[in-house]
C-alpha cells in the first residue's frame, strides 16, 4: 500500500459505515472530522466509547490520543475539507427512497466546499443519484462545478459487521468518478485505506454494483426461506439438503434460511433497485418484489412454528413465557435495524405470550424494548420460558448451557443439537 498522503478528511454520519471509515482514514494519518447530528452518540466518541463491534474503543482511544480523529455535531467543524464522504442512513419511507439525510449532508459540505476538494458518497442509493441529486446540490449551493472545480465520487460501502476475516481493508473498494479526474482523485484516497480498489467507469454502474450485490443475497436468501417453510411440511430436513447440495463444487452457492432479514441491506436496499426500474422504466421488478414477500414473512412463518411447537406439548401461546435469544439481526453485531426478532416478539405478544429477549450485543435503546423485557441467558431464566426461541446464533450464547436448561428450544440457525431442539 502506498504512503498516505495526509488530508483533512470529513466523514458524515457515524454509524455501522461512517465510523469504521473515520478511524481508519485516522489511523493512517489523516485528520479526520468525524460528523454526526446525534449528540449522544458523538459524546460517546469523544469519552473513547465505541458502540460498533468493528470499531474497539482501543483503536477509538488511540486515534482520539494523536489528535487525527474529532467528532463532532456542529457543521462548521466541516471546514476547509480536502475529501468528504457522506455515510448518512438512505432509509425507506412508505416504501419509497428517502434521500433526506443524504441532501442534507450535501448542503452542509456545499457551504464549505473548495476548489480541488472531493466529495465521494458511500450511501447505498439507486442508479443516477450521486450526479441527479448530490451535484446540484453541491453546484448550486457553492457556485462550483463537479469534475471541473472539485472532484466528485461514488463508492459503494461493503461494511459486513463482525466479519473478522473481509473488513473495511481487506475487501477491494469499487471507486467511480463523474470524470476521470475524479476518479483518479477518489481511488488515490481509498488506495490510502484499503489494501485493493476497484475502478469502474460511472458513478451509474458503481452504484448498480451496490445494488447487485444485494439483491442477489436478497434473492437467494428468499429461496432457500422458501424451501425451508415447504421442507417442514415435507417431512424433510433442510439443513441436510443444503449440507448435501453444497458438496457440489460448481453451479451451487450456499446460503441458509433464518428468521427473516435485517439491516439496511436485505430488507431495503434492492427496493431501491425495483422503485427506481418502476420509475424510469415503468417495469415491475419481480424478483425483487417476491423475494420481499417471501422474507417479510418469514417472522410469520416463525411464528406458526412456535405455536405449532407449544401445541405439541399441550401449551397455548397465550400465556406462554417465550425467551428470544438473539435481539440482532446478525450474529456477534449489536444491529438491531430492521431486525426480524421485532416482527416475531410483536406477533407473539398479540398473542398473549409473555416475551422477553436476550442479546449481549444490543446495548442501544431499540424499538423491541416496548415490548419486551430484557434479561441476561442463565440457568433461572433458561427454565422458567416454556419455549427458548435462537433467533441470532450469537458466540457468547453457549450451546450446552442452553440445551442443559431448556424445556424446549425453536433454533432458525441450526445451532444447537439434542432432544429438546426442534429446527426451522
Amino acid at each position: 500500500m502506498p504512503e498516505p498522503k495526509s488530508e483533512r478528511v470529513v466523514v458524515m454520519g457515524l454509524g455501522y459505515v461512517g465510523l469504521p471509515l473515520a478511524v481508519r482514514a485516522a489511523q493512517v494519518g489523516h485528520s479526520v472530522v468525524g460528523f454526526d447530528t446525534d449528540s449522544v452518540r458523538v459524546k460517546s466518541l469523544a469519552a473513547g466509547e465505541s458502540y460498533i463491534e468493528d470499531v474497539p474503543d482501543e483503536f477509538l482511544k488511540a486515534v482520539l490520543g494523536t489528535g487525527d480523529f474529532r467528532p463532532s455535531s456542529e457543521p462548521d467543524t466541516c471546514a476547509k475539507f480536502d475529501v468528504a464522504l457522506i455515510a448518512v442512513p438512505t432509509p425507506l419511507r412508505e416504501g419509497l427512497p428517502d434521500l433526506s439525510y443524504a441532501e442534507e449532508a450535501a448542503r452542509i459540505l456545499s457551504a464549505h466546499l473548495r476548489p480541488g476538494a472531493c466529495v465521494v458518497v458511500e450511501s447505498t442509493t439507486y442508479p443516477g443519484t450521486t450526479e441527479e441529486v448530490i451535484a446540484p446540490i453541491l453546484e448550486n449551493d457553492s457556485g462550483l462545478t463537479a469534475g471541473t472545480d472539485f472532484a466528485l465520487g461514488y463508492s459503494p460501502e461493503r461494511i459486513d459487521p463482525g466479519n473478522r476475516e473481509w473488513t473495511l481493508v481487506t475487501t477491494p473498494k469499487v471507486v467511480a468518478g463523474v470524470d476521470e479526474a475524479s476518479l483518479r482523485k477518489v481511488r488515490e484516497f481509498y488506495d490510502s485505506l484499503v489494501e485493493r480498489t476497484v475502478p469502474v467507469a460511472s458513478t451509474r454502474s458503481a452504484e448498480l454494483a451496490k445494488l447487485l450485490e444485494n439483491t442477489f443475497r436478497h434473492i437467494n436468501i428468499a429461496l432457500v426461506n422458501e424451501i425451508a417453510m415447504f421442507a417442514d411440511g415435507l417431512g424433510v430436513d433442510v439443513w441436510e439438503a443444503i449440507d448435501a447440495a453444497a458438496t457440489k463444487p460448481f453451479g451451487f452457492m450456499r446460503f441458509t434460511p433464518g428468521p427473516g432479514v435485517g439491516g439496511h441491506c436485505l430488507p431495503i436496499d434492492p427496493s431501491y433497485l425495483s422503485w427506481r426500474v418502476e420509475r424510469t422504466l415503468g417495469k415491475s421488478f419481480r424478483f425483487v418484489e417476491l423475494a420481499n414477500d417471501i422474507n417479510h414473512h418469514m417472522p410469520d412463518h416463525v411464528v406458526n412454528r412456535i405455536t405449532a411447537a407449544l401445541n405439541h406439548r399441550r401449551r397455548a401461546v397465550n400465556g406462554s413465557r417465550v425467551l428470544l435469544l438473539g435481539l440482532a439481526y446478525k450474529k456477534n453485531t449489536g444491529d438491531a435495524r430492521e431486525s426480524p426478532a421485532i416482527r416475531i416478539a410483536q406477533l407473539l405478544t398479540e398473542m398473549g405470550a409473555t416475551v422477553v429477549g436476550a442479546d449481549p450485543h444490543v446495548v442501544e435503546p431499540i424499538p423491541l424494548d416496548t415490548l419486551v423485557e430484557r434479561v441476561h441467558v442463565t440457568p433461572t431464566e433458561l427454565e422458567a420460558a416454556d419455549l427458548v426461541v435462537l433467533l441470532t446464533d450469537h458466540d457468547e450464547f453457549n450451546p450446552d448451557e442452553i440445551t442443559r436448561h431448556a424445556r424446549h428450544i425453536f433454533d432458525c440457525r441450526r445451532h444447537l443439537t439434542g432432544p429438546r431442539v426442534e429446527r426451522l
